[in-house]
């Protein structure tokens, strides 16, 4: 299978990232980050949860563990060249696609004013459950119902025009993370920035019981999806598949 490569040239300018917690963004997408910066891409990272029921560590009260990891969090988007980070604070483990949610990514889209929205796949994947976790599927339909149709409607979430001004936003392309379907839509060599991804979720010590263990198995998925694309052996890749947006 030969996928279509991102280039830097394709004239997308800011990019919104929409995860459910704290270090999804890092597994599913740091490396694309990362490129996408370096080629001076905007990137906003919009975190539905703070976290607070990650790590094992049951003697840390949850409200010290959220003020972690969105440290944390912070602390891995300056590596990949993010500084904008916002985190919505719906409980952790709970995440439902309501229309809460879906008015609060909608409002952040209406501020970002992004070309690019990249999310977590709606869609259960059989073969990596640890993909599919509950959040991870709400948020991603959330995001997927902000996208289309209610940030580019006037009449959607009226409080976020008639209350706070935000003017509907028409958002042009919608990128889910890590495809299950074999069916990837374009692929971002990300040989340059591995080490910058793998750094990116090192930052994440809360979440981190084995560093190389986490390395390597980066590196192997990184490989696997440079492979399915069609890179040459020993590139790293990361996978999305995409729906335009007229």
């Amino acid at each position: 299978m030969t996928v279509p490569l991102w280039s830097p040239e394709d004239g997308i300018r800011r990019v919104l990232v929409v995860t459910a917690h704290p270090d999804d963004v890092d597994f599913g997408a740091a490396g694309t980050v990362a490129a996408f910066t370096a080629a001076g891409v905007d990137v906003t990272y919009c975190i539905v949860t703070n976290g607070d029921a990650g790590g094992s560590d049951r003697t840390m009260p949850r409200v010290e563990m959220a003020a972690l990891r969105q440290d944390e969090q912070r602390a891995a988007a300056a590596v990949v060249g993010v500084s904008d980070v916002r985190f919505l604070g719906h409980p952790d483990g709970m995440v439902q696609a309501s229309l809460g949610l879906r008015r609060d990514i909608s409002r952040v889209i209406r501020q970002v004013r992004p070309e690019r929205v990249i999310t977590q796949s709606p869609e259960r994947n059989w073969d990596a459950i640890f993909a599919s976790h509950p959040d991870h599927l709400a948020a991603g339909e959330a995001a997927v119902c902000a996208v289309y149709p209610d940030a580019r409607n006037p009449f959607a979430h009226p409080e976020l025009l008639g209350e706070e001004g935000l003017e509907p936003w028409s958002v042009a392309q919608l990128w889910l993370m890590s495809p299950g379907d074999e069916r990837p839509g374009i692929a971002v060599d990300t040989s340059a920035t591995l080490e910058r991804k793998v750094a990116a979720l090192l930052s994440h010590k809360s979440q981190i019981g084995d560093p190389e263990g986490l390395r390597l198995r980066i590196g192997e998925w990184a490989r696997a999806q440079a492979a399915t694309a069609g890179l040459p052996q020993g590139s790293s890749a990361e996978l999305f598949r995409v729906t335009l947006i007229p």
